[in-house]
Parts: structure tokens; sequence; C-alpha cells
């Protein structure tokens, strides 16, 4: 009896004030550690998407039916190339390049704050219905108010910014629930296709062309002035939404982590979803709703990073490299025949999207 007692271990010693001290700071160093790593792979893989968007560039502003050597666009850019250089590049090439990028950054980033607010891969502004809202209102501009194609851009935005307030108030239930905003924005999206069939139906061949045109998502009609008034949006909404970032980093653990952590998540939430519309909204008013650079460039962001976290800077490179890239397809891959680039978008996004059905699973909590 005696023996078995000895053997009996004594109670649990708790840790004293030093070891504890010791083991926050061991944590707090891992912590820091992979912080650092991530900031660096997330550098890394920004500065090489940039490099490759400066090939993609180089490659746009040579290669036409005019031919410019590479060192000619070099002077052509600094003031410094000849009359028809300047003009080519000035009044053609450059804008549409321009503006390429910029609605890949403000597509590319809208994507990636709805995907990582509402937790749903396939939570971008093409499925939840703020492009289809847009087209609707480009499309009355032209065929039922019967204004100019310049009132195109101000319709298509009124449209999205309607389509997506009425998903809000859709979903609005005490809060915002991801599942229930992606569903009523799906059901949106539907409705609102129908509205615009009804439309290009009840228009003649002429109208209806154009607006389709639009429709297919194009940067061939790019200009200084238009890019101008897209980029201002940017520059006001792109810094926001990256202020963000870390806050969606804490409410990716989840919303009562997020609140132990001080990140109010209801408020979080409305902000993130407010920032993705304008965002979509802007971007498509200048160029049409350019299919599916919103819903892959996050997810392809992530991968290159190597985490599930937010990665927005990553995601705006790809999003610019994406369209960009597809721009040139668009022009140069048929002989002699040019298409819109949310066509060729359309093909790559559609081949991810089935990739993504057959692949990825729904995080816990997604809609």
């Amino acid at each position: 009896m005696s023996a078995d007692v000895a053997q009996r271990p004594g109670p649990a010693v708790p840790p004293g004030p030093a070891e504890v001290a010791d083991a926050e700071r061991v944590a707090l160093d891992l912590l820091r550690g992979a912080s650092r790593r991530r900031r660096r792979r997330s550098a890394g893989v920004t500065g090489a998407l940039l490099l490759l968007s400066l090939v993609v560039a180089g490659v746009s502003l040579s290669v036409g039916d005019f031919p410019l050597p590479l060192r000619q666009v070099a002077l052509g850019l600094v003031g410094q190339g000849d009359e028809i250089t300047e003009l080519v590049l000035g009044e053609f090439r450059g804008p549409r390049l321009a503006l390429g990028a910029l609605v890949g950054v403000g597509l590319a980033l809208s994507g990636g704050l709805f995907q990582s607010v509402l937790r749903n891969p396939l939570a971008s502004p093409d499925v939840i219905g703020v492009t289809q809202g847009a087209a609707v209102g480009a499309v009355a501009v032209l065929l039922v108010l019967r204004l100019d194609a310049a009132w195109v851009p101000l319709g298509a935005l009124v449209g999205a910014l309607v389509a997506a307030g009425a998903t809000l108030a859709l979903a609005w239930r005490g809060g915002l629930d991801g599942r229930r905003f992606v569903l009523c924005g799906i059901g949106l999206a539907f409705a609102a296709s129908s509205v615009l069939g009804y439309l290009l139906s009840r228009s003649d061949v002429q109208d209806a062309q154009t607006a389709l045109t639009w429709i297919s998502g194009s940067v061939a009609s790019a200009s200084w002035e238009g890019n101008a008034r897209l980029a201002v949006a940017l520059v006001v909404l792109v810094p926001l939404a990256l202020a963000l970032s870390r806050r969606l980093d804490v409410l990716a653990l989840g919303e009562q982590a997020a609140t132990a952590l001080g990140v109010r998540a209801g408020a979080t939430r409305l902000v993130a979803v407010l920032l993705a519309v304008g965002l979509a909204a802007t971007a498509t008013a200048a160029a049409g709703p350019v299919a599916f650079v919103a819903l892959a460039s996050a997810p392809v962001a992530r991968r290159l990073v190597g985490d599930g976290r937010a990665a927005l800077l990553p995601t705006a490179a790809v999003g610019v490299t994406l369209v960009t890239a597809c721009d040139v397809l668009a022009q140069h891959a048929l002989d002699g025949r040019q298409v819109p680039v949310g066509l060729v978008t359309g093909v790559v996004g559609g081949v991810y999207l089935l990739w993504l059905l057959t692949t990825v699973r729904p995080r816990p909590g997604g809609a």
C-alpha cells in the first residue's frame, strides 16, 4: 500500500511568472517571424507579377498594325520619339493599356474583398449581381433613354450601385450574413439578366450590337479622360481597401476571436462590402463587365503567397497581369480580327471556375 502511495504523481505545479513570460516571448517571436516571412513572400510575388506586367506592357505597346521596336517605344514614352510613334502610343495603345491595368486593379480587389469578408471563393461581382446591374444601367442609357454613349459609364455606375444596394437590403437581418448575401445576389443577378435580355430583344440591330460590345467588356474605346476619372476613384478606394486588410485577416479567425481581438466584425464586413461594390462599380463603368477577373485573381494570389489570408497587393497585381495579358490576346490571337477582352477573360475564367468547383471545398461558416 505504501509503495502505491509513493508511486502516485504529485499535484501539477503551475508555471511561475518567469516561465509564462518566456513562453509568451517565444510565441511572439514565432508570430513575428511568420509575419515577416509572409510579408517577404507577398512582396516577392507582387514584384514578380509587376515585372511580368511590364513585359506584357512592352508587348502591348510594340505589337500591332504599326509595329514599334522596344527602343522606339521607350523613346516615345519619355517624349523623345517621332511624331507617329507618339501618336500611336499616346492616342491608341497607351490609353488602352492603362485602362486595362486600372480595371484589373479595381475588379481584382473587389473580388478579393468579397471573398474575404463573405468567406466564399465564388463571391465576386460577376456572381452576385453587381456587374449585371451595371449592364442593365448601361443598356438602359443606350436603348431606353436614348442618350449618347458618353453617358454609359454613369448609367453603369448607377446600375451597379442600385443592384448592390438591393442585395444588401434583402440580405440584411440585423447584420450581414455571407450566405444570405451571396444567395440574394445570385437571385438578383438572374433577375437583372432577364431585364437585360428583354431590353435587347426590344431594340434594333444596330443599337443591340453597340450594347453587346459594351456588355462583353472592352477596353478598345479607352481615353485619357476616362482613365483619369477611374484613376481618381481608385486613388480613394484602393488605400482604404489595403488599410482594411489586417482586419480581414483577423476576421478570418472567426467572429468570436475577432471580437476578442478588438475587431468589430459587423462593421468590418459592411465597410468591406461597400468598398468592394465601389471598386466593382467604377471599374465596370469604365470598361464594361470584364468577366471572371474579380473571381479568379484573389485565389490565384493566395496560392502564390502560400496561405489563406487576404493578400490584396498580390491580388491587385494578378488582376493587372490578367487583364493586360488577355487584352494582348484579344487584339492579336485572331489574325486581323480583334475581340473584346471580356471574351478572353471569360474563357480563362470559365476553365478556372470548373477547376474551382471540382477541387475546392467551402470553408466552415462560408456561404
